[in-house]
C-alpha cells in the first residue's frame, strides 16, 4: 500500500487518480499508524514551504516521516520535494526535513535568460544524469510537467535528472530510499504515470 500523506498542501485529487489508474493500493491518510504500515509513502505539495513544514509539524508527521524515510521508499513531489531539503529561502529561511543535503532557492535570480517567465509552468525535458530503478519505464529526453518558483541547489551528488531553463533545474534527487520530482507526475500524462509505476515497483 502506499501511503499518500494528507497535511493539506497536496494536489491529492489528481495523484490518487493516477495511482488508480495504474492500479496500485493507496490510501491518502495523516494517520501515523496508516503510515507505517504503508510499503510506500508519497509526499505531495502546493504552495509555500514554510506554510507547509508548520502544517506537517502541526499533524505531528515529521518525526514519523523522518523514520519511515530510512526504512521504505518515498517519492516527494513538487513542494513535497523542496521540504525533503536542509532548509529553504522561500519567505525567509525555513528548516526542512533535511532527508535530501541541499537547498532550496528562488529561480528567478538564476536564470541567465531574463525573458523566461518564473513561475516555470509547462513542460520541459527530462535529461536522464544518473541510471536508476525509478527511470526504468522512461527513455532520456521526455517531457514533464513543472509549476514552480524556487529550486533545489548544492545537491548535485543527489541529482538523478535535470531540466534545463536557461539553467540546470533539478528535476530528480535521490538520497538512499528517499526521491523527490520537482515536477508533477500525476501531471505529466503518460511520462508520469510511468514513474509513478517504477516508483511502485521499487
Amino acid at each position: 500500500m502506499i501511503a499518500v500523506i494528507d497535511y493539506g498542501v497536496g494536489n491529492l485529487f489528481s495523484l490518487r487518480s493516477s495511482l488508480r489508474r495504474l492500479g496500485l493500493d493507496a490510501a491518502v491518510t495523516a494517520d501515523p499508524a496508516r503510515i507505517r504500515a504503508a510499503d510506500r509513502i508519497i509526499l505531495p505539495g502546493v504552495g509555500a514551504f514554510g506554510d507547509a513544514m508548520d502544517k506537517l509539524r502541526a499533524a505531528g508527521l515529521v518525526p514519523v516521516l523522518r523514520q519511515e524515510a530510512a526504512q521504505k521508499p518515498l517519492l516527494g513531489i513538487c513542494l513535497g520535494m523542496q521540504l525533503l531539503f536542509d532548509r529553504s529561502f522561500e519567505y525567509g529561511e525555513h528548516p526542512g526535513l533535511g532527508l535530501v543535503p541541499g537547498q532550496v532557492c528562488p529561480l528567478a535570480p538564476d536564470l541567465t535568460d531574463p525573458s523566461l517567465k518564473v513561475p516555470q509552468i509547462g513542460w520541459n525535458a527530462l535529461h536522464i544524469l544518473r541510471d536508476d530503478p525509478l527511470f526504468r519505464y522512461i527513455r532520456e529526453g521526455e517531457h514533464v510537467y513543472y509549476v514552480h518558483s524556487y529550486y533545489a541547489k548544492d545537491c548535485a551528488s543527489s541529482t538523478l535528472a535535470v531540466s534545463e531553463y536557461s539553467i540546470p533545474v533539478t528535476g530528480v534527487v535521490r538520497a538512499g530510499r528517499v526521491y523527490g520530482a520537482q515536477f508533477h507526475p500525476e501531471k505529466s500524462g503518460d511520462t508520469g504515470l510511468r514513474i509513478l509505476r517504477a516508483f511502485a515497483e521499487l
